[in-house]
């Protein structure tokens, strides 16, 4: 019995014979990693040990070149959102196409400069920006700042002054639209944190056309976060940004940059059915209802669109517990790993790829699929239809490109999942068998 508890082999050898036996001969279904991964690459994934972010770099790379091309096709700017996706490579790749950065923090700017985007295309949003933050971006010479706050374009006039320098500012404006996204990720309302709304406009005005030390270079928007109803929601949003701007310039101030933000969703239910987000439908949109002159700029931040597909999150089937009404798979990975469904109740499609290398197996079973993590919110997905699944499998948690890795912590003290590429399967570390290891005095 013993045997049988710690050996992986013994229970996929068990489910192609109990299918044998009792003919429950259901053929494996077409999945994504029948697609993308051949059965040579799940063999080597198995061998690396879990939890850890896997990052296939020929999606990621087809993907930004997709974004970067109709952008260029639409005259449109692209900055990339550093918080969706910090990893280094990935972003000395969209570096590389001349992209800029969208960061919200001094560290993401710091970090976005070190990995290849020149200070004159970062840009530094975020509603509290401590007078650390300001001071750096100030001497590094970003792009812009983007203000949240009448407050905050005082405190960077100031401290421009006092430094002899001169700060280009855009203004984060609340343009009062529904995203019809998760309440978390709305940003555009009218009492939302985020940005100035329109009682404030005049004072606005105002104090820009007062601040010796500022150069005001345009307007900034952004409306919430993984759009998928992107012909409504974006036109909608240009229409609104169309009346806003013609108001400050009517009032005295040259608008030169749009800056509408970022939203764009991605497909979540079937990632492989729609690997690349619809960069052409929202291009499109922008580009048939922004009003812009020849000497306008008009740029977007996408993050999510970029890198959710391209990531997943490898996790290893530590028990599984059968319960009077339902059955559990405890796995490797928790919510420290990838908090997105504790945080917002967020659906990842999971994946058995340890079923591909079985020829057979009986019909699927339905999983409540969990974490190890102390909590009760530590949930991958309730009633998940999986193949019969079993201790040792090697599980993929899709689209975790995306607010996966950059939000994870080390909560009940866990290890941090390291990132593993699919072009240097070999620099990953090995999984060990703890039952063969020699013990050592």
């Amino acid at each position: 019995m013993s045997y049988i508890l710690r050996n992986y082999g013994f229970f996929r050898y068990f489910c192609n014979r109990f299918s044998d036996i009792f003919g429950k001969r259901t053929e494996l279904s077409t999945i994504y990693y029948q697609k993308m991964l051949d059965i040579n690459t799940i063999e080597k994934l198995d061998k690396i040990a879990t939890p850890f972010y896997y990052y296939d770099m020929d999606l990621f790379r087809r993907t930004v070149d997709t974004a970067s091309e109709l952008a260029q096709q639409h005259s449109i700017m692209v900055h990339y959102a550093v918080k969706a996706n910090v990893e280094r490579r990935l972003l000395e790749y969209i570096s590389s196409k001349g992209f800029g950065a969208d960061c919200v923090s001094g560290n993401e700017v710091l970090h976005a400069h070190e990995c290849g985007f020149p200070a004159g295309k970062i840009v530094y949003a975020g509603v509290g920006k401590s007078d650390k933050e300001i001071y750096n971006a100030l001497k590094l010479g970003i792009e812009a700042f983007n203000c949240e706050s009448l407050q905050e374009i005082y405190v960077i006039n100031e401290m421009a002054h006092v430094h002899g320098l001169k700060a280009n500012v855009s203004v984060r404006i609340n343009p009062d639209i529904d995203a019809h996204t998760h309440k978390y990720v709305t940003t555009g309302l009218y009492e939302n944190k985020f940005g100035i709304s329109q009682h404030e406009f005049d004072k606005l005005i105002d104090i820009l056309k007062k601040s010796e030390h500022i150069n005001f270079i345009g307007l900034h928007f952004h409306i919430g976060s993984q759009i998928t109803r992107v012909d409504e929601v974006f036109a909608l949003e240009c229409r609104r940004v169309n009346e806003i701007v013609a108001y400050f310039e009517r009032n005295g101030l040259t608008v030169s940059n749009i800056n509408l933000g970022g939203g764009l969703g991605v497909d979540y239910d079937d990632p492989d059915e729609n690997p690349i987000a619809d960069f052409g439908t929202w291009f499109r949109t922008i580009s048939e209802n922004i009003v812009r002159r020849d000497d306008q700029k008009v740029h977007v931040e996408p993050g999510r669109s970029l890198v959710a597909q391209c990531g997943t999150l490898m996790s290893r089937v530590l028990f599984v517990k059968s319960g009077e009404t339902k059955n559990f798979l405890i796995m490797d990975a928790g919510m420290n790993d990838l908090i997105r469904p504790a945080l917002y109740g967020a659906y990842h499609k999971i994946e058995n790829l340890s079923a591909s290398q079985r020829t057979f197996y009986p019909t699927h079973q339905a999983y409540d699929i969990v974490g190890p993590v102390c909590e009760s919110s530590d949930v991958w997905g309730a009633g998940r239809l999986l193949p019969l699944s079993v201790r040792g499998d090697l599980m993929a948690i899709r689209s975790t490109g995306a607010y996966g890795q950059v939000m994870a912590s080390r909560y009940n003290m866990k290890d941090l999942a390291p990132s593993v590429f699919s072009d240097s399967l070999e620099d990953a570390a090995e999984a060990v068998d703890y039952f063969t290891l020699s013990s050592r005095a």
